[in-house]
């Protein structure tokens, strides 16, 4: 019989074994070689987790189910999209994740955005699993009917995988209170069931006060917590933020409230420089090009012409402070991390899922600047959809302020975690190593008492 150190086997054929069994699939390889980095050296002398082959199991999805999305555009051609939703850990808690909708959304990036969720559900100490779907669907340029109609025919395949313990997705890119509102209504339609299955609903029907502000609030929340924890604070600092979707608006608003001073916003086209700072009328302003017209950023010079626009460029080699990356997987890269830590940036905060890359990582980690991981960092969000998950199971609604206190705790608790597990005694607190070690711990633990499953 082989002995647990015959089972024991190193990172680098550990991380073979997972890029063999997912062919082509980078993003999904990149998250967990990520976390398995840090993970390795905390399982190194614990027999049990090498027993129970914790991490190769974590690096499977429970389930991917893949499904045609059918429907009829306004002018009534059939079209056929691709739908999935991957469930990849339920150990401590019903699958939890949200539904994107974009041309980019592919297998592999659910996957990993479905294991990097499953340990930041662990952060948040709510009993809540990971999973993720989506589909290829690109909702910009739709009408509300096109809209309604493919969200109507994705429900009508999903609803078999969901339900209030079972799985609760929420919404993400591309999803956002009317995409929710389509799919709950047609979930309601076909079980004859009103009960919390999804999250992110308007306040009308079951959601959340603070749900909309809550990811963009929280990463700010915590990017406070770890300026307070070295001595600084938000006031005064100049702050560079991607994006200009529900994340990047409510990030925007946060730091501002805080004495930040954000100079840029941006979307798929380009971005925005507002040396004059983008306030709170601004920011407001923007809101409605983006919520209400379904504008482009490209217009906020047009009404505000002491700005520049920079068509088909991110924002990473403005000089700041402090960047946050609110838009997507991967937007900085290695020259953007150099060019960002030239420019004196003392912080990157993470907004968004995986946006800065493994090699971009590692260039912000050696020059020990702080770096808030998006795992730990953007956390909020989900953490106020658990809060709605218990308002729903309930049948009550909770104010403004008591979810603003209970998502500014979450944070606090969230970064203490990282505390705990990444402090170092030569710079700032590692607080990818902080976050992946704390995440894992529950799942793993919890996965242990379950037995071989």
């Amino acid at each position: 019989m082989a002995s647990v150190h015959d089972r024991k086997v190193d990172f680098s054929t550990f991380m073979q074994g997972v890029e063999e069994r997912n062919p082509g699939q980078t993003e999904f390889v990149q998250a967990v070689h990520e976390v398995a980095r840090d993970v390795y050296g905390f399982i190194e002398d614990k027999d049990e987790y090498h027993e129970a082959q914790i991490l190769r199991r974590l690096a499977e999805p429970d389930r991917i189910v893949s499904f045609r999305v059918c429907w009829e555009d306004d002018d009534n051609n059939v079209r056929v999209e691709r739908g999935w939703r991957v469930q990849n850990n339920n150990a401590i808690g019903p699958y939890k994740g949200g539904i994107r909708f974009h041309p980019s959304v592919t297998e592999s990036v659910l996957k990993f955005l479905a294991f990097e969720q499953t340990f930041k559900n662990s952060l948040t100490g709510l009993p809540l699993g990971g999973g993720k779907g989506g589909s290829n669907f690109d909702p910009k340029g739709k009408s509300d009917r096109e809209v309604m109609r493919f969200c109507q025919s994705f429900m009508t395949e999903l609803h078999r995988y969901i339900g209030p313990s079972v799985d609760v997705p929420a919404g993400d890119m591309g999803v956002g209170s009317r995409e929710i509102g389509y799919l709950f209504g047609q979930y309601k339609r076909i079980t004859n069931r009103w009960e919390g299955v999804l999250t992110g609903k308007d306040t009308e029907f079951g959601g959340s006060q603070m749900r909309p502000e809550a990811t963009g609030y929280g990463a700010v929340e915590f990017l406070q917590n770890m300026l307070e924890h070295a001595d600084d604070g938000i006031d005064g600092k100049s702050i560079v933020i991607s994006g200009a979707g529900n994340v990047a608006l409510h990030a925007a608003e946060k730091a501002c409230s805080l004495g930040g001073k954000v100079l840029t916003l941006s979307d798929s086209d380009g971005f925005v420089h507002d040396p004059d700072g983008i306030d709170a009328d601004k920011i407001a302003w923007v809101k409605k090009l983006k919520n209400e017209r379904r504008g482009r950023i490209g217009e906020y010079v047009e009404e505000y012409p002491d700005a520049t626009y920079h068509s088909g460029d991110m924002p990473w080699q403005v000089e700041c402070d402090i960047a946050m990356p609110c838009a997507t997987q991967n937007e900085i890269c290695e020259d953007d991390a150099r060019a960002l830590l030239d420019n004196g940036c003392m912080a990157v905060v993470e907004g968004a899922n995986m946006p800065t890359t493994f090699d971009a990582v590692q260039i912000l980690q050696d020059a020990k600047i702080l770096y808030g991981p998006g795992k730990a960092a953007n956390a909020g969000g989900v953490a106020v959809s658990g809060l709605e998950m218990s308002q729903n199971a309930e049948g009550i609604s909770w104010k403004h302020d008591r979810l603003d206190n209970m998502l500014a705790e979450l944070m606090t608790d969230i970064h203490e975690k990282c505390v705990e597990y990444g402090a170092r005694d030569d710079g700032p607190v590692n607080y990818v190593r902080g976050a992946n070690i704390a995440g894992f711990k529950k799942v793993a633990d919890a996965m242990l008492a379950f037995g071989v499953m």
